[in-house]
């Protein structure tokens, strides 16, 4: 049952970056916590993936919401760096507006280039990694 969490809210949940057991991994914790599960795939095969890539995956549930993928960060997936904050944001300026509250140190804070892509990653002064999704 969803009562207390559903996909239109705005609410902050851990993105997880799974390389390659996104679906399997979600799927698992479904049987945990109950809930509902997205999946969006890539719409290619890509080499070294059995199945087509997750590009975005979702478990919510009243309990908890995981959100996931399978693309690794460019300096490949090690300690520290495949746990996250996932935060749905309404629209492009409204990701534009938190990337710049976030950026308050001056740092360059994008790990990916394209702010027109449905997830972007920014780093904050306290290397806390975050997504922003629209």
């Amino acid at each position: 049952m969803m009562d207390d969490f559903s996909r239109d809210e705005s609410k902050s949940a851990i993105f997880i970056t799974f390389s390659g057991n996104c679906r399997k991994a979600l799927t698992f914790y479904q049987t945990l916590f109950g809930g509902v599960l997205h999946f969006e795939t890539f719409g290619t095969e890509l080499e070294g993936f059995p199945e087509l890539p997750v590009v975005s995956g979702s478990l919510l549930s009243n309990k908890l919401a995981i959100y996931g993928s399978d693309l690794v960060h460019s300096e490949g997936r090690k300690l520290g760096n495949y746990i996250a904050i996932f935060l749905p944001c309404q629209d492009v300026e409204d990701r534009k507006s938190l990337v710049e509250k976030l950026n308050f140190n001056g740092r360059a804070p994008y790990l990916s280039i394209d702010e027109h892509q449905k997830l972007v990653e920014v780093v904050d002064a306290f290397d806390v990694r975050w997504v922003l999704g629209i």
